[in-house]
Formats: structure tokens, C-alpha cells, sequence
């Protein structure tokens, strides 16, 4: 049975009544294992499993939950479990309602957005305040989005009061945005959870029992959807302490006020840590006893073997510090899998980085760009997008905003000429156009807002001549729009190309051979190649242009590889919107933000940039942050640690000629014995 594992505390858990239940699992105490246990329970309780729903923050931590079950239960009946994370659970039940959903990612929205705030000319409306730039001010949205239920307006104006003059203008800006996504049909990863919500009672899901893991990172809307599962039972793992994830809009009170917020709640604690010594807890202890405590716990030890104590490491000087880190590990028979290096601001991650390299260590960082976020795949990925759904002017836009001189305001413009040329159909207005007219803009003229919109005015194509463009893009319509520019004459050819060789139904990796092969993405290879060549005194150092070259180009293979796994385009795209973020590539010594290493454990770790400042990290403070959340950092970084942990700082940086004192926790956990701050 898959109970037979757990201990006590575990098993109680485990086996809790129907009801409303808050597991606090504490760093290493097994929470993996309870919930495990608590399904399998349900199970043997003759809960039918397709009336059970896990929900957790990585999909692959959903799939080794289920990996586990199937050891104990067919797999036809642990694949009847409901499964995911918050937005794929959604996503999945949205698409049964509206098969043709199209989900946008981030940064596609971010284009959008940026398209409806450049039609405001804030420097006409002269504001003494200058107006946040629109991906600050999207990212600003998207918190509130996951963080409140209020109104608008009055959420930011509690933030930033200082923009009262400007937030009339910032909520048209939205209002048009959101419009526009209605318009062409897209959703935000948040409109996913927030159409949930609505739609529940249409959806008609009901599940005898809800289990959320990582519940202190649920932020307001993701409470709000469980609420409305309105679930026989709720099973909620956490642990308050660990709570990391409020830049991010993770409310703590979520699990906070458990207990108030469901009357019958039962409390079960985890507190046996089977990862760490006694001295490592015991230091963690004595930290996050400072912040409040909201349910009473304490780390007990399980692990048995040799207790090793924390160790403190002082350096005169910054990168002396990362320089002798380097030459510890280098010296240490743990292998470099099981070592991680964690800091709290990503600029310390350089530092040790060229420090393991120059020793030719191997590493890699977590937590930077990853293989999906990087241009030339989005890139890739846009154009197929666009194949299958001519109708997605995102795509559009952000393949034609690397046209030089075409932003995202104009690439907008470009597309709805596009289909009104092919009255309605972009493959239409592009291959075989059936007007020589452009639309007037769509641009709405106000002045009080400092909006703008002429027009259009039909120029000459003829400037064009001398590039070399086809009969069919030289006598095209797009090509008399006045803000053509040269480059998005050649672009449009690329385009027009590669429309004219797709047929539709082809297998994937084809269509991406053809894409690769388009002069789209020639043009792109080009500029991103330049671009990542370019010196500080604006010379391109051509060997690194050719390195560029050669890396965009296995990037492409490797996107090649991956389409082999799939027999229709549509589905191939599905596969790479979702689930890409959970992608790492590289090995060697593990560099990682806290936030990074969070679930994550190693025989060795190292806490580096211990300084006032750096961690806790101050400006954040200043930022809206607080010490309590700076605290629960330091409690993760160093419970990541099963065998040695290493806390390490320097006195001073002879660069930017800063001396540093000993950050706060070290004199909490009781490293540091005089001198001690005030907090």
C-alpha cells in the first residue's frame, strides 16, 4: 500500500476526514509523499478518481506525484485524476467549451499592449509625472490581476498615489486593450483562471475532494478559483514560511487565515526533516523564529549520520569571495550535480559563474532565459502560429516588428490592411489581393488624451524598385501604406514567399524546415547575429557574429527535433505553449536565485553575498518588499542544504568602492555574536 511509507505525522495527515484540511509541511518534512498518500487513501476509500483534482505549480510535479500512484494502482485509474497546474487544469476545461481558444503568451500581449499605448502621445499631455513605460505598467496590471478583487483604480492608486493625474489615461489604455484581446479572441495565462471562474457552473465540475500543493504561493486568484469549485473536500499542503512569491502576487493570507476563513479546518503538521542535520536546522530555526508565528512548529531532525555545522566564510574583497568559493568546490569530491551555489540577486550569479569557468568548472544558472524565451524560437513558433491561425494578429505583429522601422503600431496597421484587401482573409490579401485600396486607420483621435490618428494616405510603391521585390510584392497594396520602409518591403517578400510555398496539413517538420529556410528568418538570423556581435564602441566583432550564427542555428535543429515527436502542426504549437518554462538545459554547479532553488535540495550548498543590502536585499524592501519575506528567503536558501552549508560574505567591493556589514541573519542565527543591527 502506498501508506505504508509514511510516518505518523504523515499518515494522520494522510488519512484526515472529509472535510477542510491545512497540511503545514515544513522544508524536508515529505510533503510529496503525504499527498501521494492522501490520493491514495481517497482511492482505497472507493472515491472515484475522476472526482479528484491535484493542483500544483509545475506540471511535472503533478506527473511524479501520478508516476508514484502508478506503482500502487492501474494506470487507467490513476490517469482518471484530474491533474495539473492552475492554468492547464483551466486551460483544458476552457477548451472543451471554445476549441478554437487561442492563448497568448506574455510577451505576445506585452506587443499589444505596447500598440494601443503608443497611440497616447504623453509628452503633448506635459504631466509633471512622467507616465510608467507599457510593459511596467502591463506587469503592473497583471499583479493586480492575480492580487486583488478591487477595482482598478483603487489598487494602484494605493500604490502609487503619485500617478493619480495619469490613471485616468492608463485605465482607457486597458479598457482598449482589453477589448482588442476580445476582439481577436486571446487570453492572458490570468484571463485563464479568471474565464474559469465565470464559467464553473457551465463547466459543471464537481470534485469530492480539491488537493493544492505549494498552497502559500496561491495569490488571490487562484483562492478565488478554488472557492469556486465549491469542493466536498479541500486537502491544502504548505508551509508559511516558505512563502517567497509576493513580487509575483502570492498572498500569504491565503494560508494565513486558514483556519478563520474555513470554520470546521482541521491543522496537521509536518514538522520531521529528513534532509538536513541537526546544526542546519537549528540554525534555520533560530531565523525564522523572528517572523510571526502564524501556526506553532519547530524542525525536528530525522535524518541520521553526521551532523556537520554551518560554516562561515569572510572575504576581504567581492569577487575574492567568488574566486575562493570556486577553489572550494574545485577542491571537494562532491560531484557538481550536488553542489549549488544560491544567491539572492542575480548580479552575484556572474561573479562565481566566470570564477568555476575560469577553473573550468562546468555550471549552469537556473532561472535565466530559457530555450523558448529566446528570440529566434519565438520567432519560429510566431510564424507557424500564424500559418495555422491567420487570424492571430499577434503573430503578425510580432514577426513584422523586426522589419526595420516597422514597430508594433504600425505592423497593427499592416495587418488590418492585409485583410481588408482579402476581405477578411489574410492569406487572401497577401497571395491574391481583391482590392488596390488601404483602410482609413483605426486609430481613435482624442485630443484630451493625447491620442493621434490620420488617415492613411496612399504612396508610391515605386520607391521600391531597386530591391529586387517580385512583380506580385512590387504591384501589392501593402507597398503604397507611407509607413512601408525599405526593410519591410523585403520582409513583406519574405512573407509573401513563405505563405505561397505552405500547404496546409503539412507535418511539422516540414513546415518549420520551410520556415527555417524562409527569407523571414534570414533576415532575422542576420539582426539577432549583428545585434549579439556588436562591441561597446558600435564595431561588430564578425568571429562572435559567426558564433551567433552557429548557436541560432542548433537552436533551430533542436526546435527541428522536437516537431519529430508530432504528426500535425496544431498540435506540435499546443505543446510548446504550455509547460515550456519547466525546461533546464546545461550541467555542472548548480547557480541559483533562492526563488530557483525553492523544492530543490544538494549535499553541498553555498549562501554567498551575506551583506546588508545584498541579503536582505534592500532595495526590494524599499520597493514594497518587507524583511519578513527577505527572512523566509534566507530560511529556504539554507534548508535547501542536506550535508554542508556554507555562508559566506565579503567586507568590501573595490569596484564600486562599497564597504559591507554582515547581513542581519547571520546575527540571528547566531553566527555573529556582537555588533548585532538593528532589524
Amino acid at each position: 500500500m502506498a501508506l505504508h511509507g509514511l510516518n505518523e505525522e504523515q499518515l494522520n495527515a494522510a488519512k484526515a476526514p472529509f472535510g477542510n484540511n491545512l497540511i503545514i509541511a515544513s522544508a524536508g518534512t515529505g510533503k510529496t509523499s503525504t499527498i501521494v498518500g492522501r490520493i491514495a487513501h481517497l482511492l482505497y476509500e472507493g472515491v472515484d478518481p475522476s472526482k479528484i483534482l491535484l493542483l500544483t505549480f509545475t506540471n511535472k510535479a503533478a506527473g511524479e506525484m501520478l508516476e508514484r500512484l502508478e506503482g500502487h494502482f492501474d494506470k487507467k485509474i490513476v490517469s482518471k485524476i484530474e491533474s495539473g497546474t492552475f492554468h492547464a487544469v483551466s486551460y483544458r476545461w476552457l477548451k472543451i467549451l471554445d476549441p478554437k481558444l487561442s492563448l497568448k503568451q506574455p510577451f505576445e500581449l506585452k506587443t499589444l499592449f505596447r500598440s494601443v499605448y503608443e497611440k497616447r502621445d504623453f509628452a503633448r499631455l506635459n504631466f509633471e509625472q512622467s507616465a510608467f513605460s507599457p510593459a511596467f505598467l502591463y506587469d503592473i496590471y497583471s499583479l493586480y490581476q492575480n492580487a486583488s478583487n478591487d477595482g482598478f483604480e483603487e489598487w494602484f492608486l494605493e500604490r502609487y498615489p503619485e500617478h493619480k493625474p495619469l490613471v485616468t489615461i492608463y485605465m482607457h489604455i486597458i479598457e482598449e486593450f482589453e477589448q482588442e484581446k476580445e476582439q481577436f479572441g486571446f487570453l492572458s495565462f490570468n484571463d485563464l483562471l479568471i474565464q474559469a471562474i465565470e464559467k464553473i457552473d457551465i463547466m459543471q465540475k464537481e470534485f469530492a475532494e480539491v488537493l493544492v500543493d505549494e498552497y502559500q504561493d496561491t495569490n488571490t486568484l487562484q483562492g478565488i478559483l478554488i472557492d469556486s469549485l465549491k469542493p466536498k473536500s479541500l486537502f491544502c499542503v504548505g508551509d508559511y514560511d516558505q512563502s517567497i512569491y509576493a513580487f509575483n502576487g502570492a498572498n500569504i493570507e491565503n494560508i494565513s487565515t486558514f483556519n478563520k476563513r474555513y470554520k470546521d479546518a482541521s491543522i496537521f503538521s509536518l514538522k520531521t526533516n529528513y534532509r538536513s542535520g541537526a546544526s542546519i536546522l537549528s540554525l534555520a530555526n533560530r531565523v525564522i523564529e523572528h517572523n510571526e508565528r502564524i501556526y506553532p512548529k519547530r524542525l525536528e531532525v530525522g535524518k541520521e549520520g553526521e551532523d556537520i555545522s554551518p560554516r562561515l566564510l569572510v572575504y576581504k574583497e567581492l569577487f575574492e569571495q567568488y574566486q575562493a568559493i570556486a577553489d572550494m568546490i574545485r577542491a571537494s569530491y562532491t560531484p557538481a550535480s550536488e553542489v549549488a551555489v544560491i544567491f539572492r540577486n542575480n548580479s552575484s550569479a556572474d561573479g562565481i559563474e566566470a570564477s568555476l569557468r575560469e577553473r573550468g568548472i562546468s555550471c549552469k544558472r537556473k532561472g535565466g532565459m530559457s530555450f523558448f524565451e529566446t528570440k529566434e524560437i519565438k520567432f519560429l513558433l510566431d510564424m507557424l502560429t500564424l500559418l495555422v491561425n491567420p487570424k492571430d494578429m499577434m503573430a503578425f505583429i510580432h514577426l513584422f516588428e523586426y522589419a526595420k522601422g516597422v514597430g508594433s503600431s504600425h505592423a497593427k496597421e499592416f495587418y488590418s490592411s492585409l485583410l481588408h484587401c482579402g476581405n477578411g482573409n489574410l492569406f487572401v490579401g497577401v497571395l491574391d489581393p481583391k482590392s488596390d485600396d488601404l483602410p482609413p486607420s483605426l486609430a481613435i483621435s482624442n485630443h484630451q488624451l493625447g491620442l493621434f490618428g490620420d488617415d492613411i494616405q496612399m504612396s508610391s510603391a515605386s520607391r521600391f524598385t531597386s530591391l529586387g521585390l517580385s512583380s506580385n510584392v512590387l504591384n501589392h497594396p501593402l507597398l503604397k501604406h507611407p509607413k512601408m520602409t525599405t526593410s519591410g518591403a523585403i520582409f513583406f517578400q519574405g512573407f509573401y514567399d513563405l505563405l505561397a510555398r505552405y500547404k496546409t496539413g503539412g507535418h511539422p517538420v516540414s513546415v518549420l524546415q520551410s520556415a527555417i529556410k524562409s527569407k523571414m528568418y534570414e533576415i532575422l538570423i542576420d539582426f539577432l547575429s549583428t545585434q549579439r556581435a556588436k562591441l561597446r564602441n558600435g564595431e561588430i566583432d564578425e568571429s562572435k557574429r559567426e558564433e551567433a550564427k552557429e548557436s541560432i542555428t542548433k537552436k533551430s535543429a533542436l526546435l527541428l527535433d522536437l516537431a519529430k515527436n508530432y504528426s500535425d502542426l496544431n498540435s506540435f504549437l499546443n505543446a510548446m505553449i504550455l509547460g515550456t518554462n519547466e525546461l533546464s538545459e546545461g550541467e555542472g554547479v548548480n547557480l541559483l536565485s533562492v526563488h530557483a532553488s525553492k523544492g530543490l535540495e544538494f549535499r553541498d550548498v553555498y549562501v554567498i553575498d551575506l551583506m546588508e543590502g545584498r541579503f536582505p536585499n534592500h532595495k526590494l524592501m524599499r520597493q514594497g518588499g518587507e524583511l519578513e519575506e527577505e527572512r523566509r528567503l534566507f530560511y529556504v536558501a539554507v534548508t535547501r542544504a542536506k550535508d554542508k552549508l556554507m555562508l559566506s560574505l565579503a567586507q568590501y567591493d573595490k569596484i564600486k568602492k562599497i564597504e559591507f556589514k554582515p547581513s542581519v541573519f547571520l546575527y540571528e542565527a547566531g553566527i555573529l555574536k556582537s555588533d548585532k543591527p538593528k532589524s
